[in-house]
C-alpha cells in the first residue's frame, strides 16, 4: 500500500514539503505549461470558434479564460501538495475512494486521448499546406507526428523537457508572428454583428475554447519531475495564465477582424491569415512552425498519458503490467506502448470518418470537463478549507457545473466509461468475496 493510499478519506491531508532534488526547473516546467494549455488550439480554433460565434467568439475566449484562473489555481495548489503521476485520479482517490478515481483516470486516458490525433492532424495539414502538397498526403504526414513524437517519449523525460523549452519558444514566436502581420489587416466591419447565431453560438464556442484552455490538469501527472514543486508549480502556473489569455485573445480579435465569415472557410487559418499580408513566404514559415508546435504539444500530453497509465496500473486499475514505470524519475515504457497502440487506433478513427475534427475536439473537451468535475470536488475536500486554493475549488465547481451543461450529449463517453469503472468494482468485490 502506497503512502497516498493510506491518506485515503482525509480531507485536509497536508504532506511535508519536498527538498529541492534534481529535475525540471522554472524555464522547462513553464514551458511545459504553456504548450499544454496553448497548444494546437492556436492552429483551429479561432477559425472554429469564429465560425460557430462570430465576433462572439472574443466573448467565448474572455469566458474560458475567466473560467480556467480558478480551475488552474486549483490544479496549481493539488500538484504542489500531492505531486504524483496519478493527477486528478490521484487527487480523487485521496478524497473521493477508488471508484472515483477510476473514472477519472479513465475518462482522462481514453476520453481525453481523442485530442491526440487531431493535433497530429492539425501539424500534418499545416505541413502539407506549406509543401504545396496533395491534401490526401495529411494523414501521413499526421501518422510521422505521432510516431515521431512517440519515439522522442520512450527517450525519457529529462530530454523531452529540453526540447519542449525550445518548442515552446517557436510557438510563442508563431503567436506573436501572425498577430503582429495580421493585425494591419483588421476590417472593423467584421465586428459587427456581435452575435450572428446568438447566445447559442457563444455557448458552443465556448464548448470549443474549452480545449484551448485544457491542460492545467496535464502537467499535474509530471508534477514530480519539478524540482520543487511547491515553489515552481505555482509560479509556472501564473506565467502559463497571462500568456495564454493574452495569445487566444489577440489571435481571435485578428480572425474575426481579418478574416471575418471566410474565417472558418480553411483548414490552415494562421496561413490564411498571414497570406492576406504577407503572402508568398508568410504562410509556408507558418505552416513549418506550427508542424513543429504539433510535436511539442504531443511531447508534452505523451507523458501526461503514460503517467497516469502507469499509476492506474500500479493502483490495480489497470493490468498491473503496466504500472511499471510509475515511480517518479523512471520512464514507464510499457505504459507509453499502450497509449501509444491506443492513439493510434483513435487516429485510424479519425482517418476512416472523413477527417472531422469537430467531433473528435468535443469529446476531448467533454471527457475533460468530466475531469475537472470530480477533481475540483477531492480539490474542495483536500485543500485546507478557507485557504486561496479551496475557494478556487469552490469557485471552480459552480463553472465546471455550467460547462457540463454545454457539454450536452457529448457526455455519452464519459458516461460509459463511469460504467465501466462500477463493473471493474463490482468484479473486484466479487473476486475478494470468493
Amino acid at each position: 500500500m502506497t503512502s497516498a493510499t493510506r491518506l485515503s478519506g482525509l480531507d485536509s491531508a497536508r504532506p511535508p514539503a519536498a527538498a529541492p532534488r534534481p529535475g525540471l526547473g522554472l524555464a522547462p516546467a513553464s514551458a511545459l505549461y504553456i504548450a499544454a494549455v496553448l497548444g494546437t488550439g492556436i492552429l483551429a480554433l479561432p477559425g472554429l470558434a469564429a465560425g460557430a460565434a462570430g465576433p462572439g467568439s472574443i466573448i467565448a475566449v474572455v469566458a474560458v479564460l475567466g473560467a480556467s484562473v480558478p480551475l488552474a489555481g486549483t490544479f496549481a495548489a493539488l500538484a504542489a501538495r500531492y505531486p504524483d503521476a496519478g493527477g486528478v485520479a490521484t487527487f480523487v482517490r485521496l478524497a473521493l475512494g477508488p471508484t472515483a478515481a477510476r473514472m477519472s483516470g479513465y475518462w482522462f486516458f481514453f476520453g481525453v486521448s481523442f485530442g491526440a490525433p487531431v493535433v497530429a492532424m492539425l501539424g500534418g495539414e499545416y505541413l502539407i499546406s506549406a509543401l504545396g502538397a496533395d491534401e490526401s498526403l495529411a494523414p501521413v504526414a499526421g501518422l510521422a507526428f505521432l510516431l515521431v513524437s512517440i519515439a522522442v517519449n520512450l527517450v525519457g523525460l529529462r530530454l523531452a523537457g529540453r526540447i519542449q523549452l525550445a518548442l515552446t519558444a517557436l510557438l510563442l514566436l508563431l503567436v506573436v508572428g501572425v498577430v503582429a502581420v495580421s493585425a494591419p489587416g483588421i476590417e472593423p466591419r467584421n465586428f459587427a454583428p456581435v452575435l450572428p447565431h446568438g447566445w447559442a453560438g457563444v455557448g458552443f464556442a465556448i464548448s470549443l475554447y474549452v480545449w484551448a484552455f485544457a491542460g492545467w490538469e496535464a502537467v499535474t501527472h509530471i508534477a514530480g519531475e519539478f524540482r520543487n514543486p511547491r515553489r515552481i508549480i505555482p509560479i509556472a502556473t501564473a506565467i502559463a495564465i497571462v500568456v495564454v489569455g493574452l495569445a487566444y485573445l489577440a489571435l481571435q480579435v485578428v480572425t474575426v477582424g481579418v478574416l471575418g465569415s471566410a474565417a472558418s472557410e480553411t483548414r490552415v487559418p494562421l496561413s490564411t491569415l498571414v497570406a492576406t499580408t504577407v503572402p508568398g513566404v508568410g504562410p509556408a514559415v507558418v505552416a513549418v512552425i506550427a508542424g513543429v508546435v504539433a510535436v511539442g504539444v504531443l511531447n508534452t500530453y505523451i507523458p501526461a498519458f503514460s503517467n497516469l497509465a502507469a499509476s492506474l496500473g500500479r493502483d490495480g486499475h489497470l493490468p498491473r503490467y503496466f504500472g511499471k514505470g510509475a515511480e517518479s524519475g523512471r520512464v514507464p515504457r510499457r505504459a507509453i506502448v499502450l497509449w501509444s497502440v491506443l492513439a493510434l487506433g483513435y487516429f485510424g478513427l479519425l482517418t476512416v470518418t472523413g477527417l472531422n475534427l469537430e467531433p473528435f475536439i468535443l469529446i476531448h473537451t467533454s471527457s475533460m470537463v468530466a475531469v475537472y468535475a470530480l477533481g475540483m470536488i477531492a480539490a474542495a475536500r483536500l485543500l485546507e478549507r478557507g485557504s486561496l486554493g479551496w475557494w478556487s475549488a469552490v469557485v471552480s465547481i459552480v463553472l465546471v457545473a455550467g460547462l457540463l451543461v454545454l457539454a450536452g450529449v457529448h457526455l455519452a463517453l464519459p458516461a460509459v466509461l463511469a460504467v465501466a469503472a462500477v463493473v471493474v468494482t463490482l468484479v473486484k468485490r466479487a473476486r475478494r468475496a470468493r
